[in-house]
């Protein structure tokens, strides 16, 4: 029986597009034992994938507000006895960069990584003195299919296709009881709007997420619109006064009920960020919206139920995103 350790730490959708390198080593070793470390605030989603045995919480981003603290020092002793108390058979660094390649040295265990740096990804190239192997990968290679590629090689496994069939694995039914806690009234059918990214220039111009909410509403359906912080719930919030009845602006919600919530839509139409990679993931009809030409890097490719449009200086325009949710019968 394998041990393997996977880490892959952040962000939301890196962490969701590290997802298929679980089912991928199970076709492998039906019975391996497959830990995941992860930033802590991605913990319950990885929970949701199917093969993995225990995400192991990471706290880099609460430890780094609270360096010079004697007790962040205590609890980062602590964490690492705790990893170092597992032997695996091999632990693979997913994310090149000095703070994974450092915390995976802490694992027991031999250690796989990328060998380079691939086309807009991150890749720190000290990262080679703390593997044990490196693995070479293609630049211009997708995010998914970048781990699916190290992750073979360093079990030993044929290197896998971007035409293969890729399971992110996500279990649906904790994600809808994880939902239904919430107590959310959801008239179906409804479309998840994911106006909120961390980056203004990946923003999609308000008035028209307005015209389309309000063809939307006009053709019967609900509008959900989650967030993730005050500033997003304000404009949640701002943006649903333009529907009335016909929107909701859910309470916020832990990763597994946005699990639950996506799963449950019609669509959902976003611009690139951590929710609509989850909704692609799900397979889910799904609209992802680039300002920049990335989509051929995160966009989803293993559903016809996933549309990407836009790229660099060419941003989506609304009548594309009428088009691709006319495709899903919704307008």
């Amino acid at each position: 029986m394998q041990k393997i350790l996977l880490v892959r730490v952040s962000s939301l959708g890196d962490v969701v597009h590290n997802m298929p390198a679980v089912a991928d080593i199970q076709r492998v070793y039906p019975d391996a034992q497959i830990d995941w470390l992860v930033e802590e605030s991605f913990a319950d989603l990885v929970t949701l994938v199917q093969g993995v045995r225990r995400p192991i919480p990471f706290s880099l981003r609460r430890w780094r507000k609270r360096l010079f603290s004697a007790s962040t020092w205590r609890e980062i002793r602590v964490f690492r006895r705790a990893l170092a108390a597992e032997r695996y058979d091999l632990v693979i660094d997913c994310q090149g960069l000095i703070k994974t390649a450092w915390v995976a040295s802490w694992a027991r265990g031999p250690l796989a990584g990328l060998g380079n740096r691939t086309d807009g990804a991150g890749y720190e190239w000290p990262v080679r003195f703390f593997y044990d192997r490196r693995v070479p990968i293609e630049p211009r290679t997708h995010v998914v299919e970048r781990t699916r590629q190290l992750v073979a090689q360093a079990i030993g496994a044929p290197r896998p296709e971007p035409t293969d069939d890729i399971e992110f694995g996500l279990d649906t039914s904790r994600a809808a009881r994880a939902l239904a806690e919430v107590g959310l009234n959801l008239p179906v059918p409804y479309v998840v709007l994911v106006h909120a990214t961390s980056r203004a220039d990946k923003q999609w111009p308000d008035a028209a997420w307005i015209e389309l909410g309000r063809g939307l509403v006009t053709r019967g359906a609900s509008l959900v619109l989650p967030w993730g912080s005050e500033a997003e719930r304000a404009t949640s919030e701002r943006l649903a006064k333009e529907f009335g009845a016909a929107a909701i602006v859910p309470p916020r919600l832990s990763l597994p009920a946005v699990v639950g919530l996506l799963d449950g839509a019609a669509a959902t139409v976003g611009v690139d960020t951590g929710l609509v990679h989850i909704a692609a993931a799900l397979k889910r009809p799904t609209v992802e919206l680039y300002n920049f030409a990335t989509a051929w890097r995160t966009g989803g490719y293993w559903s016809p139920c996933v549309v990407n449009l836009g790229t660099a200086g060419s941003p989506p325009t609304l009548q594309q995103v009428k088009a691709a949710l006319a495709g899903f019968g919704l307008l």
